[in-house]
């Protein structure tokens, strides 16, 4: 799977510690930034890593700010994003298998290295399992083209 990995300075280390974890688990990452713990603002960072995953340039997205909340926010900015800020397991988990996130927004401040290391594992081996959850995600595709929740009772 090709991986786009990105952070703020915040970020930074955070970063870092997933790179080697991603090569040992067999991704191809491509490093966007930043390159060294330099403040740099986030939006311009989650926009380019966001397009790529839109455009399928990239299959999906790890983006690390102080609380990964302005990543996210940015992130799903972009039409066909559906980034999730995850604090554990379970929502790394449960934001693939039930709402098929294509981008794992992180905490570089508020998260220890080992859980985000596991988040990240727990991420990336999950895998949307569709069923019910399918039509909510097709509803959340209908809303990036425009529909509101009242076209779905049509």
């Amino acid at each position: 799977m090709k991986i786009i990995i990105a952070s703020d300075h915040r970020g930074y280390k955070a970063k870092e510690l997933i790179k080697p974890l991603l090569k040992q688990l067999g991704h191809e990452y491509v490093d966007i930034g930043c390159d060294k713990d330099e403040t740099i603002d986030y939006p311009d960072l989650a926009y380019s890593a966001a397009v790529s995953v839109s455009q399928g340039e990239a299959d999906r997205a790890i983006l690390i700010c102080g609380t990964g909340i302005g990543m996210c926010i940015t992130a799903n900015k972009v039409k066909g994003i559906r980034a999730a800020l995850c604090y554990d397991e379970l929502t790394a988990k449960i934001s693939r298998q039930h709402n098929d996130a294509n981008i794992l927004c992180l905490s570089g401040d508020l998260l220890g290295d080992f859980l985000i290391q596991k988040i990240t594992e727990h991420w990336l081996e999950s895998e949307f399992i569709a069923g019910r959850h399918a039509r909510r995600v097709d509803k959340i595709k209908l809303i990036d083209q425009g529909a509101t929740p009242k076209d779905f009772r049509q």
